[in-house]
C-alpha cells in the first residue's frame, strides 16, 4: 500500500468502516489492497486461501458463482464481483465463438479468390493466412506492428467474407477505442478498397466510415450501460474492431453482450502496445496462445497455407495471427530499429539505433522550449491562416510525448513551456476533452483547435475529413492544452515527428510497452529526451496485469457467455 492512500482506496475504508465495520482486519487489507490494484489496471490481486473460509464466514466473500460482493477463487485470486462476472463472461463467451464451426459456402471459389487476393501463393505469407482464418472462425485476432499490413490484410479479409457470400451484401461494421484511432481507420479501409481487384459490388460492400465503441454501442452517459446489449443487439454479420489493445475488460464485455450470436468479430492491434488505461489487458490475454492444432491445420490445407503446429494448442490458438513483417520502415530506418529493439527490450541495439539514423535523435532538457517552439512552428503559421483543415494536417506533423500528467516532464510542465502566462483562448491553441459530453458529442481524448472566425474565436473539431464541428470556447467540457499529451493519450494516432520526453529518474509508470507505443507514434522521425540509465531501466520493466482471463481461456472456465447475460453492473 502506498503511503498516500488513492481517493478510490480512502472511499472503500470509509465503506468499509460504515458497511462492514466488523471485517477480520486480514480481510479489511486485503479489500483496500484490491481497490487500490483496479485502479492500477489490475483486475484481481492473489492472495493466501488459509483465511477463506473465515473471509466467506463473513457473507461478504463468495465463492465463483455466488452472489457476494467479493469473490475468491479457488486459485487465491480476489476480485470484485463485477469484475470477476466481467471475467467470466468475456472468457465463456470468446470460447463459445472460438469454438464454433465455421465452413467456406464455397471452397472451390474461396481457393480462387484467395489467389487473387494474394497472386503470391506464399504459404507462409500470414497475410493469407490472416484472410482465411476468418472464413473457419467466428473471432479472428490479428496482431502486429505498425506497418506490417494490418488494414491491408483485413480489408481483404472482409473482401474474401463478402465473395463467399455472395450477392447479399453481409452488414459490417468498422469501430476503434477513441474517435481519432476511429478516423484513422476509416481512412486506412478508404485507401486499402482502391487497390483491391475484386468486383466493385463486394468493394461497395466493406464500409468506410468507422465509430467509437461508445458511439456503436449507444452509451447511455456515463452509467456503463448501452442502448445495445443482449435484448437489444448490433445489427451485423461482422465486427471489426482496431486499436483492440486499448480495450479494457468492462468494455469488451459490453462488446460481446451486443453482438449476435452469428456474426464474425474481427480483433485488430498490436499487443506489445501500452494496455488500456482501465483495468484488463485483454488483447495482450487473448494473443497469449501459440501455434495452431492439427485440426485446424488440416482445414486449412487444401489452401495452400502452413501453419505451425504446436501439440495441446488450448484457448484461442486457431483463433489469432502474428503479422511481423514490417511494410512501413527500410531494412536500414533507425525507426525501425528502435521498434524492433523497444518490443523485445534490447537496450543495447535500442541505443545504438538511436545514434545510428537520421530518422532519429536525442536532445537534451535544456533545449526543450527551442525544441517545441521549432515543432510546432509549421502548426502555428497554418492555425494563423485560419484553414482549419491545413490546420489540423500540421498539427498531426509534430507530437511531444510524455509518460506523466505532473512534473516538469510530464504534460503540465511541459504545456507550460508553450502556454503564454496570462492563460485564455488565443488563435492555434490545441486542446484535449478530458472528459465525455454525449450532448456536443465530445468525448474523452478529442482534439480541438481555437481559430479565428468572423464571429470570433472558435474551437473546431474534426469530425471527419473536411468536416467539423465548432463550438465557443465556453461551450466546451473539461478540457486542457494539448501541445503534450501522454503516451496513453497518443495511443491510435499517428505523426511524422515525436518528440519523447521522460522525467529524469525511473518511475513505476515507466515500462517496455510505453517506450515501444511512443516510438510507433512516429512515421518519419523520432527524438528522445532521456538518459541511458532512464532508457535502460524502463526496457528492463515489464508490466503485469494480474487476473485469471489467460487461465480461463486455456481451461475453458467460464460460467456463462455474455449473450446469454445483458447486466452491466
Amino acid at each position: 500500500m502506498s503511503a498516500l492512500p488513492s481517493l478510490l482506496v480512502q472511499s472503500a475504508r470509509a465503506w468499509l468502516a460504515r458497511e462492514a465495520p466488523d471485517f477480520p482486519p486480514d480481510l479489511q487489507r486485503a479489500v483496500e489492497a484490491l481497490y487500490e490494484a483496479v485502479e492500477t489496471g489490475h483486475v484481481c490481486i492473489r492472495v493466501e486461501l488459509a483465511p477463506a473460509d473465515a473471509w466467506r464466514a463473513t457473507g461478504w466473500v463468495g465463492r465463483p458463482g455466488e452472489y457476494r460482493p467479493f469473490i475468491l477463487d479457488e486459485g487465491g485470486r480476489f476480485y470484485l464481483a463485477r469484475y470477476h462476472d466481467h471475467e467470466e463472461c468475456v472468457a465463456a463467451s470468446l470460447l463459445l465463438r472460438a469454438d464454433r464451426p465455421l465452413e467456406p459456402q464455397n471452397p472451390s471459389a474461396l481457393r480462387h479468390d484467395l489467389s487473387a487476393l494474394f497472386p503470391a501463393d506464399d504459404p507462409e505469407d500470414r497475410q493469407r493466412l490472416a484472410a482465411l482464418l476468418a472464413q473457419f472462425k467466428a473471432l479472428t485476432l490479428v496482431s502486429g506492428g505498425p506497418g506490417t499490413g494490418k488494414t491491408t490484410t483485413v480489408v481483404k479479409m472482409l473482401a474474401l467474407l463478402q465473395l463467399q457470400a455472395g450477392v447479399l451484401p453481409l452488414h459490417i461494421l468498422l469501430a476503434a477505442p477513441t474517435g481519432k484511432a476511429a478516423q484513422r481507420l476509416s481512412e486506412s479501409i478508404r485507401g486499402a478498397k482502391a487497390s483491391l481487384a475484386v468486383p466493385a459490388a463486394v468493394t461497395a460492400a466493406i464500409p468506410e466510415q468507422a465509430q467509437t465503441l461508445h458511439r456503436l454501442l449507444g452509451a447511455q452517459g456515463d452509467s456503463g450501460r448501452y442502448r445495445h446489449d443482449a435484448g437489444n443487439p448490433l445489427a451485423c454479420d461482422v465486427l471489426l474492431i482496431d486499436e483492440a489493445s486499448m480495450i479494457d475488460l468492462a468494455m469488451m464485455r459490453a462488446v460481446l453482450v451486443a453482438l449476435p450470436a452469428h456474426a464474425r468479430l474481427v480483433l485488430l492491434g498490436d499487443r506489445d502496445q501500452l494496455a488500456s488505461v482501465e483495468a484488463g489487458s485483454v488483447f495482450g490475454d487473448l494473443c497469449a496462445s501459440e501455434g495452431y492444432s492439427a485440426t485446424l491445420a488440416q482445414r486449412l490445407a487444401p489452401f495452400d497455407v502452413t501453419p505451425q503446429v504446436v501439440p495441446k494448442a488450448q484457448g484461442l490458438a486457431d483463433c489469432r495471427i502474428e503479422l511481423t513483417r514490417s511494410y512501413r520502415f527500410a531494412a536500414d530506418s533507425a525507426i525501425g530499429a528502435l521498434a524492433s529493439a523497444s518490443r523485445v527490450g534490447d537496450a543495447g541495439r535500442f541505443l545504438a539505433a538511436l545514434a545510428s539514423g537520421s530518422d532519429v535523435g536525442r536532445m537534451a532538457s535544456t533545449t526543450l522550449r527551442e525544441a517545441l517552439q521549432q515543432g510546432y512552428a509549421a502548426f502555428r503559421a497554418a492555425a494563423r491562416e485560419g484553414e482549419a483543415a491545413a490546420a489540423f494536417a500540421a498539427f498531426l506533423r509534430f507530437r511531444v510525448l510524455c509518460a506523466h500528467r505532473q512534473g516538469a516532464a510530464g504534460v503540465e510542465g511541459l504545456n507550460a513551456l508553450l502556454e503564454p502566462a496570462t492563460g485564455g483562448w488565443y488563435v492555434g491553441r490545441p486542446v484535449i476533452v478530458r472528459t465525455n459530453d454525449y450532448a456536443l458529442r465530445l468525448f474523452n481524448g478529442d482534439i480541438g483547435i481555437c481559430l479565428a472566425t468572423p464571429d470570433g474565436l472558435r474551437v473546431f473539431f474534426e469530425v471527419a475529413p473536411g468536416e467539423f464541428r465548432v463550438l465557443a470556447p465556453g461551450r466546451l467540457p473539461a478540457h486542457e492544452p494539448a501541445w503534450a499529451m501522454t503516451v496513453h493519450q497518443a495511443q491510435g494516432s499517428e505523426f511524422d515527428e515525436v518528440l519523447l520526453v521522460l522525467p529524469d529518474a525511473m518511475t513505476p509508470v515507466l515500462n517496455r510497452p510505453l517506450l515501444y507505443t511512443a516510438v510507433t507514434r512516429a512515421r518519419r522521425r523520432f527524438t528522445l529526451c532521456a538518459s541511458d540509465a532512464v532508457v535502460e531501466a524502463t526496457l528492463a520493466a515489464l508490466p503485469w496485469r494480474e487476473s485469471g482471463l489467460v487461465e480461463k481461456l486455456r481451461d475453458g472456465v467460464g460460467r456463462h457467455p455474455c449473450e446469454a447475460d445483458g447486466s452491466m453492473s
